[in-house]
């Protein structure tokens, strides 16, 4: 698992080029890189290995956690590594490519509600720890520190290091927020001043997929809005367009989230004469080519 973290900064020209000021950059992490594809093999690794630390995995017992699909995915590949089974919880209407994926590294999926999203395997995954506590370590990265920390020890440090120091505004989206919550940490203590901004969805009823909308969610004990400097509303369609403007202009493939972190970072950017933006793009748009009508563009985009 050493090949966890150390994914590429780049910098992003084409797709914002002509909408944002001259002096400005923004730069984006390409967790896609990571070897489960997404950012959640950071806090699932470090979960994972906390938990076996500290005894719990002890033979017959499963790890249970609720997901999206990114971090069950993460948990499936560390745990088939590591030879601990994964039951995961997750909304019957994950796309194909997750469950696929999930069903590749063995994994139990326990489907929930697609009307409850995340927080409807939430509830469920909390239900089965209660019923079975020898049967499951109930993991639950939405109030594991080891979530926060896992970006703490790396993500921050990275972009920290890959900046030179550089780094002006930090942008994250908002799902267990683990991201923000443990990068923003380690940027402030480099340099109190680093402007750090979250994102989430502009309402309950969007598309940007492993997202809270925390104002009608169940909020993550992790989380903690006074850390950020400013807390944006992405527009899932706005979103959706830059998602297919970074692979067409820039060569990126990247998931739907991304297309919010880069709403957020180009907003910013709007209101400055110069800085350095640093976004996260969470994973990489192979795992949502099934989702096609996504993809095509509208006919006023054309």
């Amino acid at each position: 698992m050493t090949r966890v973290g150390d994914t590429p900064l780049v910098r992003i020209r084409a797709t914002v080029a002509g909408k944002i000021p001259d002096g400005v950059e923004i730069w984006a992490k390409l967790e896609g890189a990571n070897p489960g594809g997404s950012v959640k093999d950071r806090p699932a690794l470090a979960m994972v290995l906390d938990a076996r630390r500290r005894g719990l995995l002890t033979p017959g017992r499963r790890i249970l956690d609720a997901s999206s699909g990114n971090t069950g995915i993460a948990y499936a590949m560390i745990g088939a590594t590591y030879g601990h089974k994964l039951t995961l919880c997750l909304p019957e209407n994950a796309n194909i490519e997750r469950k696929r994926l999930l069903a590749v590294y063995g994994a139990e999926v326990v489907p929930t509600s697609p009307l409850e999203g995340s927080d409807g395997a939430i509830r469920e995954a909390r239900r089965l720890a209660a019923e079975h506590p020898d049967r499951y370590v109930y993991l639950d990265q939405y109030s594991n520190e080891a979530n926060w920390k896992a970006h703490y020890g790396s993500t921050g440090p990275e972009i920290w290091e890959q900046t030179n120091g550089r780094v002006t505004h930090f942008v994250a989206t908002l799902g267990t927020s683990g991201t923000f919550m443990g990068t923003t940490r380690y940027l402030r203590e480099q340099n109190p001043s680093v402007h750090c901004a979250s994102v989430q969805p502009d309402s309950p009823f969007h598309g940007l997929e492993g997202l809270k909308h925390m104002e009608t969610s169940i909020v993550p004990p992790i989380y903690d809005d006074a850390y950020a400097d400013e807390d944006m509303g992405a527009p899932t369609e706005e979103s959706f367009a830059l998602v297919r403007d970074l692979a067409e202009k820039d060569g990126l493939l990247v998931g739907f989230s991304a297309g919010g972190a880069l709403w957020g970072a180009m907003e910013i950017a709007k209101r400055l004469d110069e800085g350095v933006i640093v976004t996260i793009f969470p994973d990489g748009g192979e795992r949502y080519l099934s989702e096609a009508h996504i993809w095509e563009r509208p006919e006023e985009d054309e």
